[in-house]
């Protein structure tokens, strides 16, 4: 699967929070009538709760301060509809930087490397 990196102002870090973690399917306020329209909205459907995603200040990466980065490993057609879903959300948001992508996803992989190296060990691997 596909893995990018978006960056979007730190002003909008907690609205972005809130919309990545949200999952109408578990959203208790929704009535079972919701819940089946949801089924058919191509769009309400690109949950970003269910995908493998990361979200990081700039700082932290070695990056800008003033960003915040958002990296998303998922299939090319969630992909696809979650670039478009995130741009309608969020009037800063935008591809990263091919150096920043980079650079980012290096950490991702150096992170998962090390917990399969501390699984392996502790499973004697």
């Amino acid at each position: 699967m596909p893995a990018v990196v978006y960056e979007c102002s730190v002003s909008e870090s907690q609205e972005l929070k809130k919309f990545l973690e949200y999952d109408p399917y578990l959203d208790k306020s929704l009535d079972a009538e919701q819940l089946k329209k949801l089924n058919s909205d191509s769009d309400a459907n690109i949950i970003f709760s269910r995908q493998e995603f990361m979200l990081r200040d700039g700082a932290s990466l070695g990056l800008s301060k003033d960003k915040l980065y958002l990296y998303i490993n998922a299939s090319e057609d969630f992909l696809a509809g979650a670039e478009k879903k995130l741009k309608n959300k969020f009037k800063s948001i935008r591809r990263a930087p091919k150096e920043d992508e980079e650079k980012f996803i290096d950490v991702v992989e150096e992170e998962h490397s090390r917990g399969n190296a501390g699984i392996g060990a502790i499973f004697g691997g």
